[in-house]
């Protein structure tokens, strides 16, 4: 069966391509909206002048919602992939093109997991993200998610007891309001603006699960380079809400180091916690070590 209709959100829609010019204002919004001023992105680096950040293009999945379940009352990202093969300079006009792969029900949820393609201006492909965006079943109401819900004992993440390699630097951050606004900006939605984190069941505003990822973009960035930028990857679980005005500190263990080609993959466990321990996002990485 063929399914070509304007409305039904299936496996291997296709929501086509839009191009995107890579400015220096585009980046300057970025580093500003989570605190990450590499000089690379302003200067010079191993890829010949300016690059820009590993995740500078983090929501172009939510660019268009169409592909959005009709109930968005207690919608959560709960899921993200990323995998980069390629850096984007700071000047490129890149093509991205968007398509559903997946939709599932777990529990009391429906997930749809949209897939987008970045292009370069010669064809390659330059990184390929994967969202898994979760929706109620019902149409919901109340409170969705209060602040106790975490303390709750299923709630609790283990990131693992095996012995580490290394132990990365972290990266600590305070979520400010005004980070919020710059990066889920400029539209007031659940992610900067209360009232309308109130409006689908939230009692303050939900930071967007992507600003976690771009720290952690940032921490791998500042530990491997290069590496991360021509071979990064990333799976994370979005297993707590991050608040307004919380404080979040990301880390990395090296677990095991494997041969690739003439260099060696680092792979990691990775995740982000508040100063209680209470985890935010929890996953596997890895990057290119020479």
């Amino acid at each position: 069966m063929v399914r070509t209709g304007t409305d039904e959100v299936y496996v291997g829609r296709d929501y086509g391509a839009r191009q995107v010019e890579v400015t220096p204002d585009l980046v300057h919004h970025y580093a500003e909206s989570v605190g990450d001023q590499n000089p690379w992105y302003f200067g010079d680096s191993p890829f010949g002048g300016p690059v820009a950040p590993g995740l500078v293009l983090h929501s172009e999945v939510y660019r268009d919602l169409s592909w959005y379940l009709p109930n968005i009352y207690g919608n959560l990202h709960t899921k993200q992939e990323w995998e980069l093969f390629h850096p984007i300079m700071v000047g490129d006009t890149v093509t991205t093109r968007s398509l559903i792969v997946d939709r599932y029900i777990k529990r009391d949820r429906e997930y749809v997991v949209k897939e987008v393609t970045c292009f370069g201006p010669d064809g390659r492909i330059l990184h390929r993200g994967r969202t898994h965006q979760s929706f109620l079943l019902d149409t919901g109401q109340g409170t969705v998610v209060d602040k106790e819900r975490e303390k709750r004992s299923d709630r609790r993440f283990d990131t693992g007891a095996q012995e580490p390699l290394e132990e990365i630097p972290s990266i600590t951050k305070e979520i400010t309001l005004e980070m919020c606004q710059k990066f889920s900006g400029p539209a007031k939605n659940y992610h900067n603006d209360i009232e309308e984190a109130r409006k689908l069941g939230f009692p303050d505003i939900v930071v967007q699960g992507m600003m976690s990822l771009c720290f952690l973009s940032q921490m791998m960035t500042e530990r491997f380079g290069a590496g991360w930028y021509v071979g990064g990857r990333i799976s994370a679980n979005l297993v707590n809400v991050l608040w307004q005005k919380e404080q979040v500190t990301c880390r990395g263990h090296v677990t095991s180091l494997a041969a690739e080609g003439t260099a060696r993959r680092a792979h990691l466990q990775v995740w982000c916690e508040k100063p209680d321990g209470t985890k935010v996002v929890v996953g596997s990485a890895s990057a290119v070590q020479a």
